[in-house]
């Protein structure tokens, strides 16, 4: 007993030394598109620090692979976001991170994941409600692939594994050749999630999973990320762009994925769920012809640039034959 405690504490007092002593900042800063004006930014992350080692440092990804990735650890710390203790956070966060508090319906919370799910005041979200339009399903920023099959996703020579992700042959031959908007959402956005197009609604399919941050820094050293962490999706079928594919992915930290909305029939715009805390992903999948991405986004996704977006901004529009 004695002997454990022992190679206990020493992989512990291991583990703090090697945090402190890794690189403060990240020699390799995340840029991307801003959309309003088309600068280009560095992104703000959060606990950067951490992430970095983790995914760099062979102790960091030691407590990755055995100890982080994992449900339990995900889950705890979302009941501790739960918590009356955690809304001692909520002023800290807003003001390091600049968020506009303006904007949100109410400025009281009970924890810090009732400020994390907050809701926006009608109104601050303008929706693109065109027929033929496709709007952000969510605040965040977005990488965009005309062509899944044809183009390498995010990082040269691999390409995005839609049997590995679905994990349903038949839909992986539906959408083959398809397109693919990837939707970011950091620490810091308005993590609820609306309809990208109205239709049909079928029943939500739910994939086990790790929990894999979806920040670059992670995906950088491991991109079949997105085959591997929880994901639920369900389709949409749209009179205008046929059958889209919506999946919630979770990552560290990401207490749950809750579903809102109830009904069969989706309006453009209205609210599907929310995540609870931590970062997440949405992934929009579309059959062969059925949209054209908006330009920029995909020169700013060839650059390896993600842009910046908004709910109800418009990402594409019906592809004309």
């Amino acid at each position: 007993m004695k002997t454990r405690v022992k190679l206990f504490i020493t992989l512990a007092i291991l583990l703090m030394v090697s945090y402190v002593v890794s690189p403060r900042q990240n020699p390799h800063p995340i840029h991307y598109v801003d959309r309003a004006t088309g600068q280009v930014k560095t992104e703000k992350v959060v606990s950067e620090t951490a992430l970095y080692w983790l995914y760099n440092n062979p102790l960091g990804k030691l407590t990755l692979q055995a100890l982080l990735k994992r449900k339990i650890v995900s889950e705890f710390y979302g009941r501790l976001m739960h918590t009356h203790w955690s809304i001692r956070k909520i002023a800290p966060f807003i003001k390091t991170y600049h968020i506009d508090t303006s904007q949100f319906q109410k400025q009281k919370y009970q924890s810090f994941n009732d400020f994390f799910i907050r809701k926006l005041k009608p109104g601050v979200r303008e929706i693109d409600t065109s027929l033929n339009a496709v709007i952000s399903p969510a605040d965040g920023k977005v990488f965009a692939f005309h062509d899944i099959a044809g183009q390498s996703f995010i990082v040269k020579g691999y390409r995005f594994n839609l049997k590995s992700f679905l994990q349903n042959d038949s839909l992986s031959q539906v959408y083959r050749d398809g397109s693919l908007l990837l939707f970011r959402l950091c620490p810091t956005d308005y993590h609820r999630f609306h309809f990208p197009v109205g239709g049909t609604l079928s029943k939500v399919t739910k994939i086990q999973g790790d929990y894999y941050s979806v920040n670059p820094i992670a995906l950088r050293k491991r991109i079949r990320i997105f085959c591997e962490n929880k994901r639920e999706y369900q389709t949409i079928n749209s009179p205008v762009f046929g059958h889209v594919i919506m999946a919630e992915i979770g990552a560290t930290m990401v207490g749950s994925i809750v579903y809102t909305f109830q009904g069969s029939e989706a309006v453009k715009g209205a609210e599907s769920g929310y995540f609870q805390f931590g970062g997440s992903s949405i992934i929009l999948l579309f059959q062969p012809g059925k949209i054209k991405i908006d330009p920029y986004l995909i020169r700013n996704t060839e650059d390896h640039l993600e842009t910046s977006i908004e709910m109800g901004e418009q990402v594409g529009t019906k592809k004309k034959l």
